[in-house]
């Protein structure tokens, strides 16, 4: 049973869609990350030690604030990191099970991974993968506002 076209369009204008980015330039250096709304900011952030970062580390901040930005409620993050997908939904299970420890070496950004999870499991949301850079508006967004988190714009 298909429910009728308006219906769908309803449940998606209702269904929070978070649009995340992170970035750093260069490559380790300073970073900003973005949480877009609406095709509005609602998070801008950067490294909480004011040090230097990783796209990586921008990336996981993200997704981090929009999941509590949610505050619980069912809701779509859509990232452009297959990584952190990769971590949250499978790779983590594993770590968390093992003590937090991974074969072949120490887990990076363990700080992120541990704060992301928990928030993750205990929230109403669905990562989406979204690729980078090809043309989805909403993620130029996102792209564009966490660069200007980089250079320090905030909300």
């Amino acid at each position: 049973l298909t429910p009728p076209d308006g219906l769908f369009y309803c449940y998606t204008l209702l269904m929070l869609m978070y649009h995340t980015d992170g970035s750093a330039s260069p490559n380790p250096g300073p970073g900003g990350y973005a949480v877009i709304l609406n095709k509005q900011p609602v998070a801008l952030g950067t490294e909480p030690s004011g040090g230097e970062t990783t796209n990586i580390r921008m990336e996981g901040f993200a997704i981090i604030a929009a999941l509590k930005h949610a505050a619980g409620k069912e809701c779509q993050v859509y990232t452009d990191s297959e990584f952190w997908i990769n971590v949250i939904t499978k790779w983590s299970l594993a770590w968390e099970a093992n003590g937090w420890k991974k074969k072949g070496g120490e887990i990076k950004n363990l700080d992120i991974v541990q704060e992301v999870c928990p928030l993750f499991r205990s929230s109403k949301a669905t990562l989406v993968w979204v690729r980078g850079h090809n043309g989805d508006e909403d993620n130029e967004l996102a792209d564009v506002w966490a660069n200007k988190a980089r250079e320090g714009h905030r909300i």
